[in-house]
């Protein structure tokens, strides 16, 4: 097993099989339905009001028309019946469109809430988080909670009016016989303690082992190129179903309980009909007992085991939507990232009087792209213990291009998520001109910046919906002129529907090259006044990579670009080089001078262009 992916599968169980405060939290999204339950609750009651009148009209059928033969009477209350009974189908099917549509309506909020929320999470919690279990927080959990909305809130006060109704209906009939009846309570009463112990167990090994396929399957078709190439498909194949037979195993379980517990409740059932045969049927032959009453007993009887199956279903739904909304509120109380200037003491205020170049809409107005970044100082971890960045001090002149080149882990990808805020330095602070970012939004930082990776991401939908990223704002002819300034325009033109053909999901029919140069349409149709190129060019043939530098020269014109490379060849003609080592500074200049340095730039520089043997340095990360 893959002991990381399981890890983080592990606490899908737990929880207890009762929580008020998470009861009352789920019972908020009813809120807005709050009609449609009282209406629901309503109806439920009609439906055990028509049910307590069904063996009520068999007594009166039998102890006064049958037993004195008046067809003409009986004729008439079996009317009565039939009509009972199509009015109670009527209230059932109202009632359980009611309720499906309150928990439709209910989860459509919730998962709307969750989506919104993972959105607005920050990028260090999906660092910790697979992806398969956030997919079944938003999915299998959400469902849980669908059938608690559907089948467990209204349709346990309506099992409980039924049973209190139908003990208060036996107990007026004939209280020995009612008593009669009673005694198989404490029975029934153990029988579902041991019932709901086994099925508790049961499900949360359910709800474990489907986390554990849910990230393994997310994880393997994510890297399913790997498992191809390294020829891991039986290995896979073997692990997989591993997975598979400990949800069918756990399934089994609940199956188990399942199967004992129904067949226990229908001989209690059966024998309490049999007590209630013999004691009753002695007062019929005593004429102490009517033997309408004793059949109405009988189906009384019946009725009254119905709802105790019910509760005990009741409380596994219960028992497993707490522990499916544990998990939620979990993923919904985990702090967002503020959209808001964090405050900052001493932070600097723009000064007054500044000229400003022509600004983008959405861009703060305190914020100038076209002024230098600065890294003051800059210290950063991940994990809190491993540090990347230490003391890193430098300054990104406005309108240039600043190369960063160093080796793997030496902090160049950490210094442009800083610049992001995709995370927050912990100690130190980064400046564009006289601004602190930590006092600017999110929202509006980016507003001023384009990110093109390596790995570019395509979504699936249109090629023009994937440059615009569903920003109406972009006119045609920004689109148009992104597409030729980049020579992505090439791409476009060989497609038989041009913007509008499809893209697949993650843009597999497109090559690596082909997803960059789309990636450089992107960020050209954004116009950012601050550009960050990672890795852009580290994985693209020649002929496309010479298409990209003559993209690049339009693109970097008159703009910020920090641009973190490999291939050293990319950057040669950088204003700046900065070389990271161990998350500093170690050295700094233009191409020219860096090779007359002879230090760790010309070391790289000879371990890919002349085939040294050298080890240039390590870094940790």
């Amino acid at each position: 097993m893959r002991g990381p992916m399981l890890a983080g599968a592990q606490g899908e169980g737990g929880g207890r099989a009762y929580d008020h405060r998470l009861f009352m939290r789920i019972l908020g999204y009813l809120r807005p339905s709050a009609r449609r339950v009282v209406l629901a609750t309503v109806l439920l009651v009609m439906v055990s009001l028509a049910t307590l009148a069904g063996p009520l009209i068999t007594r009166l059928a039998i102890d006064r028309y049958i037993a004195d033969g008046d067809l003409v009477g009986l004729g008439r209350i079996c009317l009565l019946w039939f009509g009972l009974l199509i009015v109670t189908a009527l209230l059932q099917y109202a009632q359980i469109v009611t309720m499906n549509l309150i928990g439709q309506r209910a989860m459509v909020r919730l998962r709307d809430e969750i989506y919104g929320h993972l959105q607005r999470l920050p990028m260090s919690f999906y660092d910790r988080n697979p992806v398969g279990r956030l997919m079944t927080r938003a999915t299998n959990d959400v469902e849980v909670l669908n059938s608690l909305f559907t089948s467990g809130v209204v349709s346990v006060i309506g099992d409980l009016f039924a049973l209190v109704g139908i003990m208060i209906v036996l107990v007026v009939m004939d209280v020995r016989l009612a008593l009669v009846t009673f005694v198989s309570l404490p029975l029934v009463f153990l029988v579902s303690v041991q019932f709901r112990t086994r099925v508790r167990r049961a499900f949360r090994r359910i709800r474990a082992a489907l986390a554990r396929i849910n990230s393994y399957l997310q994880e393997s078709l994510s890297g399913m190129a790997v498992i191809k190439a390294m020829q891991g498909e039986v290995r896979n194949d073997e692990e997989f179903a591993h997975l598979n037979r400990e949800h069918q195993n756990a399934y089994l379980e609940s199956v188990r309980a399942f199967a004992l517990y129904f067949p226990m409740v229908e001989l209690i059932q059966s024998i309490t009909i049999a007590l209630i045969l013999w004691y009753g049927g002695g007062r019929v032959m005593r004429d102490a007992l009517t033997f309408g009453a004793l059949v109405a007993f009988i189906q009384y009887t019946g009725r009254f085991f119905r709802p105790i199956r019910d509760l005990s279903n009741m409380y596994n739904i219960l028992q497993d939507a707490m522990a499916s909304s544990e998990r939620i509120f979990a993923l919904l109380d985990e702090a967002a990232e503020p959209d808001v200037a964090l405050p900052v003491a001493g932070g600097d205020a723009p000064p007054e009087g500044r000229e400003r170049h022509t600004r983008r809409p959405g861009i703060p107005p305190e914020l100038d792209p076209g002024r230098d970044i600065t890294y003051e100082d800059v210290h950063f971890s991940y994990d809190k213990r491993t540090p990347i960045l230490e003391g890193l001090s430098i300054r990104i002149p406005a309108g240039k291009t600043t190369a960063i080149v160093g080796p793997t882990g030496s902090g160049k990808t950490t210094m442009a998520a800083l610049l992001t805020r995709f995370y927050e330095p912990t100690r130190g602070r980064i400046r564009i001109g006289d601004v602190d970012i930590r006092t600017l939004s999110r929202r509006g930082l980016r507003r001023a910046l384009a990110i093109v990776e390596q790995d570019v991401f395509l979504f699936s939908g249109t090629v023009e919906e994937n440059i615009r990223l569903w920003d109406a704002e972009i006119a045609p002819e920004t689109l148009e002129h992104a597409l030729r300034t980049s020579h992505a325009d090439h791409i476009i033109r060989r497609m038989p529907k041009g913007l509008m053909s499809e893209v697949t999901e993650r843009g597999a029919g497109f090559s690596t090259g082909e997803r960059q140069l789309l990636a450089f349409a992107r960020a050209l149709a954004f116009d950012p006044d601050i550009l960050i190129l990672d890795e852009a060019t580290a994985s693209v043939d020649s002929e496309t990579e010479a298409l990209i530098q003559d993209a690049l020269r339009a693109l970097l014109a008159g703009r910020t670009a920090i641009v973190i490379a490999h291939r050293l060849s990319t950057i040669a003609s950088a204003d700046q080089i900065l070389v990271l080592n161990h998350g500093r500074v170690c050295e700094r200049g233009t191409h020219e001078e860096l090779l007359a340095l002879d230090g760790l730039y010309a070391c790289l520089h000879r371990l890919q262009f002349q085939e040294g043997e050298a080890e240039c340095g390590r870094s940790r990360e």
